[in-house]
């Protein structure tokens, strides 16, 4: 418990600093323990990252299995974990404040929940959505630790191209007690900049929508945090399949010669 409550707080204070910091997304404990040893201050978990180890598209992950990868990844670094903690895996506010409380109780420092539905693909109305966020927050009060709690406006990735209902559900969900906003699918900066100024606490951009932007960029548009989601398990995907490919089409191994060595790859893993 003295563990994880200086992970929340060290958590907390990196979204209070000036600037903006970056969070990747690891999708295994190995890949966390990587990104721990180049010097990132927190990691987040990827939901799409972890459906793919699992050998499944994403939406398709139980909630235990959710709850076992980030005791994992918790347990397996020294650094902040944040999870992508999808809806809370159930529609009423009652079981997400439960099931919140069973992965807070994983070690980690925060979690994000979105206002849609993986079971029947839509958004929650507005009003569900709002109470949903305030039972996740009322659950969140009653941890001996300031865990961070990132509430998730999801239209703009599910196709519903609403800037202003985006914003009128991050304001209800800061009023409602999230300690971060998050707007995944914004596609500019002007975007971002129209987003946070109509807010007040921290809000956390999904980068590769704005590839071509950096972190100097984002911050000065009003971001606070910097997540990639499934990014880096896609990157690391495609030197797998130009090695299979290559192998199938050529039947030679030139790609041996890119790839990282033993001992670099021990000395990183710790």
């Amino acid at each position: 418990m003295a563990v994880q409550k200086l992970k929340c707080e060290t958590f907390a204070q990196l979204h209070q600093q000036p600037g903006a910091f970056l969070i990747p997304n690891p999708w295994d404990i190995g890949s966390a323990k990587v990104l721990q040893s180049m010097g990132f201050k927190a990691l987040a978990t990827t939901s799409s990252g972890l459906a793919y180890t699992l050998g499944r598209a994403d939406g398709e992950v139980t909630l235990e299995e959710k709850l076992t990868h980030c005791s994992a990844l918790a347990q397996n670094t020294t650094i902040p974990i944040n999870a992508d903690f999808e809806n809370g895996f159930a529609d009423d506010p009652e079981t997400v404040a439960v099931n919140l409380l069973k992965v807070a109780s994983t070690g980690i420092a925060g979690c994000s929940i979105e206002d849609y539905s993986r079971d029947s693909h839509r958004l929650y109305d507005f009003s569900l959505a709002v109470e949903r966020v305030q039972a996740a927050a009322a659950a969140v009060a009653t941890l001996k630790m300031p865990f961070q709690l990132t509430a998730r406006a999801e239209n703009l990735l599910r196709g519903v191209d609403d800037l202003d209902d985006t914003i009128k559900r991050l304001q209800a969900f800061e009023a409602a007690g999230a300690n971060v906003l998050y707007a995944p699918g914004i596609r500019s900066l002007q975007q971002l900049q129209q987003v946070t100024s109509a807010i007040n606490a921290p809000f956390n951009v999904l980068a590769p929508f704005i590839p071509d932007a950096s972190v100097t960029e984002f911050a000065a548009a009003g971001a606070k945090r910097i997540s990639i989601g499934g990014a880096l398990n896609w990157a690391a995907v495609a030197p797998l399949l130009k090695a299979g490919q290559e192998m199938i089409a050529q039947g030679t191994f030139t790609w041996t010669a890119a790839t990282a060595s033993g001992s670099e790859v021990k000395k990183l893993l710790g």
